[in-house]
């Protein structure tokens, strides 16, 4: 298990709180500002969106493929959320006759993952208004996240940690340094990841706290609880990714070929996996947390799940 200290734990969530009072944003002030979607900018860098690899495309149709994932990509965090937020709010309770700066760490998280689900049902809007209509994002978030709370909070946390992860990874490395995005969108995740870089420290607090009160064969369950969760992520991206190649197909402008349209759900998936699953796995602040907290034969069956889809 990793070494923090009382003392050490107690500053990282007075920290957080000092964070997020410092970096407090408003969606319409400082993000959206009365703008709308230019459709001559791509949404998702080339890091993430992958589209250099769809040779069969031409630049424009590239762009338009970045923006479809871009839509998706706010779909997909606005979805996750939900879950998260009441994973939140379910464990601050724990916190509730105690240290009171926790508290507040969670409670101002919680609050930010409000913030952020409307910022992102206010782009799915605005991503709407500006694309041709047949998109098509199905998964409602209160069923997902009923589906995700079932399983224990331990399982649940790990995911999130995965997620908030991924976050910090696909700003600092791929949406900040690309200059050809559009700003909107890039603002959209600029002030996310100011939120969510410390959330990802609040995540990985309560996931170790929470596994220092599991016993070792709940720990074991909730390993294939972890499994299970991620293998229903990937059923959602075999959906989205099959959609999203149907709307693209039928508003690029041209008919692709049975094996274009075959290429284009192959790699959609493939990028959808790096994006939500494979990105996260591989972070190495989350394999550090996690295999200080499971057995080597646990980390083994981990890998083993994850190695289809990498």
């Amino acid at each position: 298990m990793l070494a923090i200290t009382e003392k050490e734990t107690l500053d990282r969530y007075a920290r957080t709180v000092a964070a997020s009072k410092r970096i407090r944003w408003s969606i319409d002030d400082d993000v959206i500002r009365n703008r709308t979607f230019d459709l001559r900018q791509k949404f998702l860098p080339d890091g993430l969106s992958k589209v250099t690899g769809f040779t069969f495309l031409s630049s424009s149709e590239q762009r338009y493929l970045s923006q479809i994932q871009g839509r998706t990509y706010a779909n997909m965090f606005g979805l996750v959320e939900r879950f998260i937020n009441a994973k939140v709010l379910e464990i601050s309770r724990e916190h509730w006759f105690g240290d009171q700066t926790a508290l507040e760490a969670l409670v101002r998280f919680s609050d930010e993952e409000l913030k952020h689900q409307e910022l992102f049902r206010r782009i799915e809007k605005l991503a709407g208004d500006s694309m041709l209509p047949g998109y098509r994002f199905a998964f409602d978030p209160n069923d997902v996240a009923s589906a995700v709370l079932g399983k224990s909070t331990w399982a649940v946390l790990a995911l999130t940690l995965d997620v908030e992860l991924f976050t910090q990874l696909h700003y600092r490395q791929s949406i900040e340094p690309d200059e050809n995005l559009s700003p909107l969108f890039k603002d959209v995740f600029l002030y996310h990841w100011k939120e969510e870089s410390q959330h990802a420290i609040l995540d990985e607090l309560e996931w170790i706290r929470c596994d220092g009160k599991t016993s070792a064969e709940a720990r074991n369950k909730a390993v294939d609880e972890f499994i299970e969760l991620v293998g229903a992520v990937d059923g959602i991206l075999q959906m989205q990714s099959l959609d999203d190649a149907r709307y693209f197909s039928e508003t690029c402008g041209r008919e692709l070929t049975a094996d274009e349209q075959a290429r284009l759900e192959s790699g959609l998936l493939r990028s959808y996996r790096w994006q939500y699953i494979v990105s996260g796995a591989q972070h190495p602040h989350f394999i550090k947390v996690l295999t200080s907290l499971i057995t080597g034969a646990q980390t083994e069956r981990i890998q083993s799940a994850l190695s289809g889809l990498m």
